[in-house]
């Protein structure tokens, strides 16, 4: 997930203040951690934390849909956990009310947020069938408009689909058939592209930004470059572009620096916990879900 730790805090100076070309510094003084990364990290605690506690029930028959009540639980817990001890990282309104309550609901929301923080879904299942209901649990608990269960669905199949060696041709056809039209090139659009905060008019753009790019760097900055919500945009290219070409470990070691000590340790925790699943043959450690609806 550090891919989106990267993008968000590359692209978090230009969030108001776009600049749509791609020779910037990548990062600097003016650079920040927003609640992408943020929320990021608590996606990440709270699918580790689920494990943990289904880990002993694998096997007996229950455990599949255990699971998802689990992560769906886990990430009520854990966002506004989290949430809570960064009250001005750049929450939008809806969100920070949701963290703020006591009985929180989801409020139907399409936004963005959806799909900047679903990447740890991507990396921790095993099979696409997995990811996408993974991604649904932790998504549900706020973005339950189909237009927000659609982004972070899109992100976590792209992650999981680069994640796995699948091409660029084979992760434009999927996301193309089943989720956005990709019918169109950053350059074509970018001098006409406005902030927006939607996952319909982010998650193509942004994966598309992947797409168009030769390396990680080039992906984060190609996102940036398109404008809008930069942050975010890089933050979502991010996630698939390390899932593909891996983060160059001088990029990963500068924007871990960004990180406090608790949102390192987290980070830490995670790097342990994907270790171990590939020690463990990359066994899944999520029971798949029966989805009909995706062909699973």
């Amino acid at each position: 997930m550090i891919g989106a730790i990267v993008g968000d805090i590359a692209g978090s100076r230009f969030e108001f203040n776009n600049y749509r070309k791609k020779d910037f510094e990548l990062f600097s003084e003016e650079c920040h951690v927003t609640d992408d990364s943020i929320l990021t990290l608590a996606v990440a605690k709270a699918i580790m934390e689920t494990c943990k506690v289904i880990r002993p029930l694998i096997g007996k028959p229950e455990t599949r849909e255990k699971f998802y009540v689990m992560a769906e639980w886990m990430a009520n817990k854990y966002l506004r956990e989290i949430g809570r001890k960064y009250p001005e990282c750049g929450y939008g309104g809806m969100f920070a009310q949701w963290i703020a309550s006591e009985v929180p609901k989801p409020y139907n929301s399409f936004g963005n947020g959806a799909a900047m923080r679903v990447s740890p879904a991507g990396f921790a299942a095993g099979t696409e069938g997995e990811a996408i209901s993974l991604a649904d649990a932790v998504t549900q608990v706020t973005h339950n408009h189909e237009e927000g269960m659609k982004g972070a669905e899109a992100v976590a199949v792209a992650v999981f689909m680069a994640r796995h060696g699948k091409s660029k041709m084979e992760i434009r056809k999927r996301i193309n058939n089943d989720y956005y039209p990709l019918d169109f090139t950053i350059d074509v659009i970018r001098d006409a592209y406005e902030f927006n905060e939607t996952c319909q008019g982010t998650v193509p753009q942004s994966i598309e930004a992947f797409l168009e790019s030769t390396s990680f760097e080039d992906a984060i900055r190609i996102a940036i470059s398109l404008g809008g919500d930069s942050d975010t945009l890089a933050a979502i290219t991010g996630s698939v572009a390390e899932a593909f070409y891996g983060v160059p470990d001088e990029i990963r070691e500068r924007a871990l620096a960004y990180l406090d000590p608790y949102l390192r340790g987290i980070y830490d925790d995670w790097i342990a916990f994907i270790r171990d699943r590939k020690e463990n043959n990359n066994k899944s450690t999520v029971p798949e879900k029966e989805n009909k609806d995706n062909g699973i």
